[in-house]
């Protein structure tokens, strides 16, 4: 998930040089919110593991 993030924050990037300031304004939205969503989704992981924690050793 965190690749699409960058492959649309380079898109933005080159957009902005090109001169088309609406795609690389909506690539650059597209970018940050699929980076928001990645970092959403390994914090929800990180408390569900800790949450699940090891058993009792038997």
């Amino acid at each position: 998930m965190l690749r699409w993030a960058i492959i649309f924050f380079i898109i933005a990037l080159i957009a902005a040089v090109l001169g088309f300031g609406g795609i690389s304004g909506m690539s650059f939205e597209i970018a940050k919110f699929i980076a928001i969503i990645a970092v959403i989704l390994f914090v929800v992981s990180l408390v569900m593991g800790g949450m699940r924690g090891r058993g009792p050793r038997v």
